[in-house]
């Protein structure tokens, strides 16, 4: 049975990682306003410009560019995003869950291939220890994410695909949809397809392009992955602390809880000494009168 001090200790130390859940959680709320601010004023141009190239597409061949041609699905990307940090709940495992999901679901449709890149260190170290071997990974961009962290990505996979070291690319993030719930997203980003429309919407538009086709396919494909993956990181960005402030939260409802029964526990164990010791001063008194 535990001492009088082993409780006080304990409750202490309750108290202490208390006082660190619940900073950590006014840290993750104010990154996550950033971080909101940020993804919210992407994702309409995001979702706009794929509309735009979702319909200029349409009324070109897949041969005028690189970035269009559908091969022979031989070598399938996968590109997992995660956050270099912990401490975010179920936030990585949900990631890598589903990432392991897809990479089942496309070796039973029988690819010849399969290859991972990741971003965020959480990933790199799960597929590691593993013995995953990963064709590329990034890390660090957590906390100072810019778009030239995905420009570098882009360019990365852009170079592979033009290649022919892959012929397809599925990106897997976690979708901000509010501060308690995050969802596990997987979109292809490689080959460029038009969007699927209705019917009144299908004919393709008749765009008089200046100063021509093939120049603006070369500036706006790339752009569009670039700013699909930045959208990405910047949705996993606000979900990972969206997630660390949920997270820390539960956290501090547990240490109050842990507190108060160890309180009441050390209040219990303080009442049992002093009835043990007025029953051993009564036993005493009674000795003497005898």
């Amino acid at each position: 049975m535990p001492t009088l001090r082993d409780i006080q200790r304990r409750i202490k130390a309750v108290k202490n990682t208390r006082q660190i859940t619940k900073a950590m959680k006014m840290v993750a709320a104010a990154k996550l306003r950033k971080a909101q601010t940020r993804m919210f004023e992407m994702r309409p141009y995001a979702d706009k410009l794929n509309a735009v190239i979702s319909s200029l597409v349409r009324g070109v061949e897949t041969e005028a560019h690189p970035l269009l041609t559908q091969r022979p699905r031989k070598t399938v990307e996968v590109l997992v995003i995660t956050s270099d940090r912990g401490l975010c709940g179920a936030f990585n495992t949900n990631i890598l869950k589903a990432a392991e999901n897809l990479v089942a679901n496309l070796k039973k449709e029988g690819f010849e291939s399969i290859t991972i890149s990741t971003i965020g260190r959480k990933a790199r170290d799960y597929y590691k220890r593993r013995n995953v071997e990963l064709r590329n990974s990034w890390s660090g961009f957590s906390g100072k994410l810019n778009y030239a962290h995905a420009q570098e990505v882009a360019t990365d996979i852009i170079e592979n695909y033009i290649n022919e070291t892959i012929d397809e690319v599925h990106l897997i993030f976690n979708k901000f949809r509010n501060v308690v719930k995050q969802d596990v997203t997987v979109v292809r980003l490689l080959p460029i397809t038009p969007e699927e429309v209705g019917e009144e919407e299908a004919a393709p538009a008749d765009f008089i392009y200046e100063p021509s086709e093939q120049a603006l396919l070369e500036r706006l494909l790339p752009k569009n992955v670039e700013i699909q993956i930045y959208r990405a990181l910047l949705e996993s960005q606000a979900s990972e602390e969206a997630a660390r402030m949920t997270a820390m939260e539960n956290a501090t409802k547990s240490a109050n809880e842990m507190i108060d029964n160890l309180t009441l526990q050390y209040n219990k164990a303080r009442q049992a000494a002093i009835t043990k010791e007025l029953m051993d001063i009564v036993g005493g008194v009674e000795a003497l009168k005898g």
